[in-house]
Formats: structure tokens, C-alpha cells, sequence
């Protein structure tokens, strides 16, 4: 059985990489959405609040996912990296709101920086 090459995602209209990354990677029907952070199509960063970061993020998410033909239902994994732990009940409330049914395994974890000085970067693998 020949495995399917790997395959490049970079979804029309979102923020350019911050580094050489690729935005999402497909590889045998498994999706590897690269960290997101708050950052709107014309490299903006969102952070008036960790609640408008935290949706912000999760559109980013969205606009891969979509790019990918999936939706948040089919996230099987993801990370959250988080500046404080005192974002975290605030991050999981906006979160949360995401997902209608049983929502993807995933760990939370502070860092000591992320990224144009971000409080919340969110990484996922999708599946089909």
C-alpha cells in the first residue's frame, strides 16, 4: 500500500505564517493544524480582552478546518498554550463553546511566551 503524500494547506485569506511553517498538513486523512494565536487576516493581533484572544483563535482554527473540508467536530486532539493559568477557566468557557458534542482529548499547559507577546496559541490534529 503506498501511503498519499503529504498535503499543504494554506486557506485563502488568513494571517501569513509568523515563521516557516505550514499553516495545516494533510497526511492519510489525518490533519495537523499548526498553533494558532490570535491574529486576524491582515496580521493584527487580537488581545483586548482573553475572551475576544480566545474566539479569535478558535476562528483561526475554524478557517484551517475549513480549509481541510472538516469542522471542529472532527478535531481528535489539541493543545492549548497559555501565558498564565489564570486564563484557563476564562480560555475553557470560550472554548467549550466551540464544540455541541463530546469535545476532542487535549491538555492545557502554561508557557512562559508565546509568540507578538499572545496569551493563548491552540494546536490541533483533525481527522476524517
Amino acid at each position: 500500500i503506498c501511503p498519499m503524500p503529504r498535503k499543504p494547506i494554506y486557506p485563502p485569506g488568513a494571517a501569513k505564517p509568523l515563521a516557516p511553517y505550514t499553516p495545516a498538513i494533510e497526511l492519510n486523512g489525518v490533519v495537523y493544524l499548526s498553533g494558532q494565536i490570535a491574529l486576524t487576516a491582515d496580521g493584527e493581533l487580537v488581545n483586548t480582552s482573553i475572551e475576544e484572544e480566545t474566539t479569535q483563535v478558535m476562528e483561526n482554527l475554524g478557517v484551517l478546518l475549513r480549509a481541510a473540508g472538516l469542522t471542529y467536530s472532527d478535531l481528535v486532539k489539541v493543545t492549548i498554550f497559555l501565558s498564565d493559568m489564570a486564563h484557563y477557566g476564562t480560555v475553557n468557557t470560550v472554548y467549550g463553546s466551540y464544540f455541541t458534542g463530546d469535545p476532542p482529548a487535549r491538555e492545557a499547559v502554561a508557557v512562559k511566551g508565546l509568540p507578538r507577546g499572545a496569551n493563548v496559541e491552540i494546536s490541533g490534529i483533525a481527522g476524517r
